[in-house]
């Protein structure tokens, strides 16, 4: 499937991709956004010990079924030898490239070297997607953040807490992975320190997209079809990345995709759409997983499903504690039954 990938047309195409989330982006939610729009997926991502050490999880994260496509392997680890090794192991797979992840903000990740720990040393984080790009024929893409310290400054852009807020080492850094033959950047637009919080500063997309040649992809904060068009307006970048939207409104592709290719603003889904989405969402949760697991596993999701269904807060709670799926199927017949009665147009 990688040979047939035309990585540099794909991003003339203002791709709208699923990012990689530990414990949501498996195959299951792939599929489930790839049916409304996403052009592209990323694995969760894969501990490079686990990989090599033969982890049946890490093993079961790089295992593409052939409709599982386009899908990229995200890869994580403080070591860049064996994150070459792994690179090596997850090409075998065949994904449509090979990213290194860092980004990832954790502490118990970027404490120890990994994820946005990477940014501390930028002349290691160099030298090592160096290595992977000459370890792998698959091209090779780094998602990372603006900073490791300090935070956004609302209004004027600039890293406060930092040594340099007007002009902090993303961007020199940005040019040297593309020198080292980085094929391209997703730039989530808050520092590591802020994690989530506080506001996602597309301006860095922007700064670091003029300043290399290779694609950079805007992520942070994009959580509507307004939101894309304006960040690829506002930064001339060539996609977005979508990250946690997505868990609660997986039919954000499809907006984007309405909204980028043809200007158009396409209608929510309807409540019989969202009962409709969950349940295949389940029924591919038992599947995969067996009916405890795909249960409790399902929680995360409810929220976004039952958004806008009146006594869905409720719902949500009797859902926590249900664990068998007939009792979850019968919980959205009563919501879904309820919902025809007292707004028969906003059901249909």
């Amino acid at each position: 499937m990688s040979a047939q990938f035309d990585f540099d047309a794909y991003f003339r195409s203002k791709p709208a991709i699923l990012a990689p989330m530990e414990d949501v982006t498996d195959a299951v939610f792939r599929k489930i956004c790839r049916d409304r729009g996403a052009d592209l997926c990323f694995t969760e991502f894969v501990n490079v010990e686990g990989l090599l050490r033969g982890c049946k999880n890490a093993a079961h994260k790089i295992d593409l079924e052939p409709g599982d496509h386009p899908t990229v392997i995200q890869i994580y680890g403080a070591d860049a030898e064996r994150l070459a090794e792994a690179a090596e192991v997850a090409e075998r797979a065949q994904p449509v490239w090979i990213d290194v992840n860092c980004g990832c903000w954790v502490p118990k990740i970027a404490r120890r070297g990994a994820g946005a720990g990477w940014l501390r040393d930028p002349d290691a984080m160099v030298a090592m997607a160096k290595m992977l790009v000459e370890r792998v024929s698959l091209p090779v893409t780094v998602k990372t953040r603006i900073g490791y310290e300090g935070e956004v400054h609302a209004g004027t852009g600039m890293i406060v807490g930092t040594a340099s807020p007007e002009n902090p080492p993303i961007l020199e850094l940005a040019r040297r992975l593309e020198d080292v033959g980085v094929r391209a950047l997703t730039l989530h637009c808050r520092t590591a320190r802020m994690g989530h919080s506080g506001q996602a500063d597309w301006s860095w997309a922007r700064r670091v997209r003029e300043v290399v040649s290779m694609p950079v992809l805007v992520n942070g904060d994009v959580k509507s079809a307004d939101d894309a068009e304006r960040a690829m307006r506002e930064t001339g970048c060539e996609g977005v990345m979508i990250g946690r939207h997505a868990i609660d409104h997986p039919w954000i592709f499809r907006e984007v995709r309405a909204r980028l290719d043809r200007g158009e603003t396409v209608a929510p889904p309807t409540i019989v759409e969202r009962f409709a989405t969950c349940r295949e969402h389940l029924a591919a949760m038992v599947a995969e997983r067996g009916e405890a697991r795909a249960v409790r596993a399902m929680r995360r999701y409810y929220p976004g499903y039952l958004h806008g269904v009146h006594g869905g807060a409720v719902a949500r709670r009797e859902l926590n504690t249900t664990d068998t799926v007939e009792g979850v199927l019968a919980l959205f017949e009563r919501l879904e039954a309820r919902a025809r009665l007292e707004s028969p147009a906003a059901a249909a």
